[in-house]
């Protein structure tokens, strides 16, 4: 008996030592691809000015392509435009003069995406958000209303920069945006942004820039690949420790006879079935553990197994999480009855959602582990 034990313990560390030299199991990611994108959106614009908040907020529209070249950095080519609006209050009079106009505003903005330059990319977030800077020209015209005014005081000298025609200026942004991930391609997104541009944009004399604010809601479009598919290796202490699980399940059954029956003592077998991301199915790849799972049940009538379910917490919320756990121990369990014939009393089902995290790497953790004994 001695022999024996000692011949086993020496096999067992022959085999973890084999693991341990395989070379580490990879997993298919999704990682950022380079692309093209189109933005869309709608929203409000504040004049700075003297008078009322609310005379001075007229709408805003603003289109956008460009291209994402890094899941920090991106480059957009966004046209703004519709109305501003203007005014003042005379001392004299207490008369108040409001007026309004429109432009086309064309700028280069450069984006920087703040959650994946702090937390590092992920394909599957839903929230991310950062800001921009950027340059372009404001081109404003219609000024017909300002010229009126102006002319309704008589003075001549009301606006001072007074302008007709079309005009062109220089133009400077700066801002920040928040995007709501609902699909791999479409974000619906929030932007606030202020520009700068001449003095002459309101047509009164302030001997400093202009200044409007606006504030935008709209969708973007990912084009093109977004994702793309890579393999990353799995840590190699985690292939270890199943490759020696399922050794010592391998392990010769043991006999303890009593004086009025014989008792089989047997080892619990353990299986850890993996699932992609939001998903509840079992793999072709992953159906041989379960087929593992009920020839083990099958050999030992008197035994049990308990499947607990799992989500990984780097995805979707709590609420989602525990529904994907608890499906995903109950296609198992499916699995066994209607394809393999298992009773549903010798099978126990539990969740966890992602509450409780069995492995270190994120994406391991879309799994339900089954443990048979």
């Amino acid at each position: 008996m001695k022999f024996k034990k000692l011949l086993y313990t020496v096999l067992l560390s022959a085999g973890c030592l084999t693991a341990s030299a395989q070379a580490p199991e990879t997993v298919t990611i999704d990682a950022f691809n380079p692309h093209w994108f189109v933005q869309a959106q709608a929203g409000a614009q504040y004049t700075l000015g003297e008078i009322c908040f609310g005379d001075l907020i007229s709408p805003n529209v603003q289109v956008a392509g460009g291209y994402q070249f890094t899941p920090v950095w991106g480059l957009r080519l966004a046209v703004n435009a519709w109305q501003s609006k203007g005014g003042v209050t005379l001392l004299e009079t207490g008369n108040t003069y409001k007026w309004k106009w429109n432009y086309v505003a064309p700028s280069v903005d450069v984006t920087c995406d703040l959650v994946n330059l702090i937390a590092g990319y992920k394909a599957d977030r839903v929230f991310n958000c950062g800001v921009l800077a950027g340059v372009g020209a404001n081109i404003f015209f219609s000024n017909g209303e300002a010229i009126d005014a102006n002319a309704q005081i008589g003075k001549g000298l009301f606006l001072k920069n007074l302008w007709d025609g079309t005009v062109p200026r220089f133009m400077g942004r700066f801002g920040a945006y928040a995007d709501f991930r609902i699909s791999r391609r479409v974000s619906l997104g929030l932007e606030v942004n202020a520009n700068t541009t001449s003095d002459l944009y309101n047509s009164k004399d302030a001997s400093n820039l202009d200044w409007y604010f606006n504030a935008l809601a709209g969708v973007k479009v990912r084009l093109g690949q977004p994702t793309k598919k890579v393999e990353k290796k799995r840590c190699c202490h985690e292939k270890v420790v199943e490759k020696v699980v399922e050794k010592i399940v391998e392990k010769p059954v043991e006999k303890i006879v009593y004086r009025d029956r014989e008792v089989v003592k047997r080892e619990p077998l353990r299986k850890d079935i993996f699932f992609t991301i939001s998903n509840t199915n079992v793999s072709r790849a992953e159906l041989p553990k379960v087929e593992d799972i009920a020839a083990y049940l099958n050999k030992y009538p008197e035994s049990k197994v308990v499947i607990t379910g799992y989500a990984d917490k780097g995805t979707g919320n709590t609420k989602i999480n525990e529904k994907l756990a608890k499906k995903r121990s109950e296609i198992v369990a499916d699995l066994l009855t209607s394809k393999f014939g298992i009773a549903s009393s010798r099978i126990t089902i539990d969740s966890k959602g992602d509450t409780v995290q069995p492995f270190e790497q994120n994406d391991l953790n879309r799994v339900s582990i089954c443990i048979a004994e």
